[in-house]
């Protein structure tokens, strides 16, 4: 079969989730349903450590870039599924592909990194909390979210380049919710497999060694929240930490599946519902996980709406 690289005129067919569902009307309306959850929970916790000088500590600010990531990775892949459904048109462009390409990874990749930051966040907050501020200072911070936001974007500049440039033959059918490398490269009809090591080799460095990370240091603050003499403070810190732990396992766990495994375990409707909870379902559970058992996060929300809400009510 010749190559067919018309596709930078005609453009890629997504065949997702939706399309191959029994009931593809109930599955597009809940699928529309945690995307506004997402919009709603993540904006109202963007605004909430935004607004609140008392969250304006290491932990919530870049927990305010976990919300602020989990937003525009939802947004990248949920409209548009939603409208193509709609619409009844799955077409994408070759450039809208190689843009969502890039975006997933770029905001995948970060949301990756700030975890691990995030566990070591805890690690030292619990484990040495004297010099917290030292560890953690506003520079550190910012440090941590930049080196999120710059590995994560060369790594999918390299990834959305490499993998585009293959020529395809095989089909304009993308049998996947989004534009993602596993996916494309089985249209590709040149020899993928050198790439397909890189891939690997990439997903272990940004996935299990961040992962490796975020398992010690939980491993340290268990040692040492064992032995905390008060019950109170050691209920509080399990409390904290089980979140983010519940939060680390969503992810790493869709994540893992679709860029570490071998492509003998993967098949289309397992990449498509795996796909579906680490875009959909986890970024829209993420800023509930957090807010909901946190009582500073409940207690800003709280005075930032009684502040900009209860007022203009009152006055009705």
């Amino acid at each position: 079969m010749e190559p067919w690289n018309s596709t930078l005129e005609s453009g890629f067919i997504l065949v997702g989730i939706l399309d191959g569902s029994g009931s593809p009307e109930l599955l597009c309306a809940t699928v529309t349903t945690l995307y506004m959850l997402a919009l709603i929970s993540n904006g109202l916790l963007l605004l909430v450590i935004t607004v609140d000088a008392r969250l304006h500590v290491p932990m919530y600010l870049l927990l305010r870039q976990l919300s602020l990531i989990d937003l525009l990775f939802t947004s990248v892949v949920t409209p548009n599924t939603v409208v193509d459904f709609l619409l009844r048109d799955n077409t994408i462009s070759f450039e809208g592909c190689a843009l969502q390409l890039f975006s997933a990874m770029t905001l995948g990749g970060a949301e990756d990194l700030l975890l691990a930051f995030m566990a070591y966040d805890r690690y030292v907050a619990i484990c040495h909390p004297l010099n917290y501020m030292i560890f953690m200072s506003p520079k550190a911070c910012r440090l941590m979210v930049a080196i999120s936001w710059i590995l994560a974007s060369l790594s999918a500049l390299g990834h959305t380049v490499y993998t585009m440039h293959f020529p395809f033959c095989m089909s304009q059918e993308i049998r996947h919710l989004l534009c993602e490398v596993p996916p494309l490269l089985k249209l590709a009809c040149a020899d993928t497999s050198q790439y397909e090591l890189m891939v690997y080799v990439t997903g272990v460095i940004f996935l299990l060694l961040p992962l490796s990370a975020i398992v010690t240091s939980y491993s340290l603050i268990l040692f040492t929240v064992l032995h905390m003499p008060s019950n109170e403070g050691r209920k509080k810190a399990l409390v904290t930490c089980s979140s983010h732990l519940t939060v680390v396992g969503m992810f790493y766990g869709g994540a893992t599946f679709m860029y570490v495994l071998p492509s003998s375990f993967h098949s289309p409707k397992q990449d498509n519902i795996i796909s579906v909870f680490y875009t959909i379902v986890t970024p829209a559970l993420n800023p509930l996980i957090y807010s909901l058992r946190n009582k500073e996060v409940i207690g800003a929300v709280r005075r930032v709406l009684g502040r900009h809400i209860l007022p203009a009510h009152a006055t009705v």
